[in-house]
This record gives C-alpha cells, sequence and structure tokens, in this order.
C-alpha cells in the first residue's frame, strides 16, 4: 500500500487532475439531480433533513461500495488510481497561479476573475490584498481537504477510503452552506465532512506549523481558531496563517450577505508574492505526509506479513 500511495501522489504531481471526463464532474452531475429530486421546497426541517440523509446515502455509499469492489478484485496499482483520481493537490496549485500572476502584473480584474473560480465568496469589491488573502485562505483550507484529508484516509482504508473522503468533501462544498434552501438538507453532508475531516484537520494545523513558524502557528491555532464556525476549517487556517506570519480572513459577502469572519493569523496583509509562498507551504506538507504515512504502511506490511 505504501508504493500506491506514493504512485498516486507522483502521478497527481505530474498529471493533475484529467481535463475531460474527471469522475468528480460526474459525481457533482449526479449529485446535483438527486438533491433537485430530495430537496422539497417547503416542506418541514425534519423532512428536508431526511431527505438530505436519503441523498447523501444514495450518492455516495454505491460509489463506495464499488470502489472496494474492484479494489478487492483487482491489483495494487487501483488503489493508486483512485488516490489519483481523488487528489487535487495539482490543480490547487494550477488556480493559485492563476491568481497570481495577473495579480503580480497588476491585472486586478483577471486577479478577481481568476479567484472566483476557488471561492464561493463575491470577489468583484476586493482589493489587491483580499484577493491574495483570499487565495491564501483557499489554499491553506483547501490543502487540507484536496491533499491531506484525502492522504489520511487512503491511509486507512485505501482507494475506497480517500474516495469516501474526497465525495463527502465534494457534497459539503455543494450542500453545506446556511442558505434557505441547504439550512436542513445540507445539515447531513456539513457533519459528515466535519467528522471525517477532524483529525486529518488537526494534524495538518500540526504540519504547518512544523514546516513554517511554529510558535506562532500554535498560538494563532489556540487564540484564534474556536471563534471560527468550522471545527476544522478554523485550526486549519489559523495555522496556516501563523505558520506564514500573515493575517488573513475578516468580513467578506457570500450570495449576497456580507458575513462577518474572524481575524486569522499575524504580521502583515499579504500581497501577491505570498500567494506562492502558501502553495510551498501546502507541497512541502505534502510530501512530509506521504514520506511518514508511506513509512508507517510499509512497516504496518512487515509486520503483518
Amino acid at each position: 500500500m505504501s508504493f500506491a500511495l506514493i504512485l498516486g501522489y507522483l502521478l497527481d504531481v505530474l498529471l493533475g487532475e484529467p481535463k475531460r471526463w474527471h469522475p468528480l464532474v460526474g459525481f457533482g452531475r449526479w449529485a446535483a439531480m438527486m438533491e433537485a429530486k430530495l430537496n422539497v421546497d417547503g416542506a418541514t426541517p425534519a423532512v428536508q433533513r431526511g431527505g438530505g440523509v436519503l441523498a447523501w446515502v444514495l450518492v455516495v455509499l454505491p460509489v463506495v461500495a464499488l470502489s472496494m469492489w474492484l479494489c478487492l478484485h483487482t491489483a495494487w496499482w487501483l488503489d493508486a488510481v483512485l488516490l489519483f483520481l481523488a487528489l487535487g493537490g495539482r490543480s490547487l496549485s494550477e488556480h493559485a497561479r492563476a491568481v497570481m500572476q495577473p495579480l503580480a502584473a497588476g491585472d486586478l480584474v483577471a486577479a478577481r476573475d481568476a479567484l472566483s473560480r476557488m471561492v464561493s465568496r463575491d470577489t468583484a469589491t476586493l482589493d489587491e490584498s483580499g484577493v491574495a488573502a483570499a487565495t491564501i485562505e483557499s489554499v491553506l483550507e483547501n490543502g487540507n481537504d484536496a491533499v491531506f484529508g484525502t492522504l489520511f484516509w487512503f491511509a486507512l482504508l485505501g482507494g475506497p477510503g480517500a474516495v469516501l473522503f474526497r465525495l463527502a468533501n465534494t457534497l459539503d462544498a455543494m450542500w453545506g452552506y446556511r442558505t434557505p434552501r441547504f439550512l436542513y438538507f445540507g445539515w447531513a453532508a456539513a457533519r459528515i465532512d466535519d467528522v471525517l475531516n477532524y483529525l486529518p484537520a488537526r494534524l495538518t494545523a500540526v504540519s504547518y506549523a512544523l514546516l513554517g513558524r511554529f510558535t506562532e502557528a500554535i498560538n494563532c491555532w489556540r487564540t484564534q481558531a474556536p471563534a471560527h464556525d468550522s471545527p476544522n476549517a478554523g485550526p486549519v487556517m489559523a495555522a496556516g496563517a501563523g505558520a506564514l506570519g500573515l493575517r488573513i480572513g475578516g468580513a467578506a459577502i457570500y450570495h449576497g450577505q456580507l458575513e462577518e469572519r474572524p481575524v486569522f493569523g499575524i504580521g502583515v496583509t499579504p500581497m501577491a508574492g505570498d500567494i506562492w509562498r502558501a502553495v510551498l507551504l501546502v507541497r512541502r506538507t505534502a510530501w512530509l505526509w506521504c514520506a511518514v504515512l508511506a513509512a508507517l504502511l510499509w512497516l504496518v506490511g512487515r509486520l503483518h506479513g
């Protein structure tokens, strides 16, 4: 399994996400269709929550079950392929670069447009520092969601574990909003993602601290993370911002409404060049995780061999 982990990660580094026919795109369409059928407007909160649970089960579990069956009846390389398809590290770097380059060149309009493909907030009024800060927030948080959480569940459950985590995280991104349509329907998707992400998020925060400004990262995590609504995004972003010595977060417009959000980190407000520092922090952390997890999987294999 250690070889599958390394191969899956290297495939993501070298190839990135498939440009066409990516399985997550098809999954997203299937999930949207199920949501349209089971999310009943005007239903009671209990009915909407029940619909959300049923939709999650129908959308996620058959795919995970199929991946388990295939892995049991195929060689070890299928686990590597599933990990590759579940990871999004190179894609995250490419999206960050697409913001950084026009921002560094002074093209704020193009940078805002590129950022809008990474985040759900309104980017139209952000200045240079605001665009850089929002990009760094996305890089730090999605480092956990698209890379480290996937590696964690792969180490525990192989390819099906990576698939389970990435699909659950995708549904949280689609349904986990506190809007009138998803407040109750998306409850299950949000809570399941919280549970699956709990340990990976804290290991990610520790890793950011170890590879950055350790004391500042730990202090920011301890004092600032509790202010965030998410039990997992708070530690990741607070520790990451502290590790980089930057200040991110604060009020932002989501779905047309201003939301007051906590400020994370210390030091200066970020600029264009700081985006790549965040990308490099995620990359170094990913290599650290691959080395440690591969060694642990190899040791477990030897002990059970």
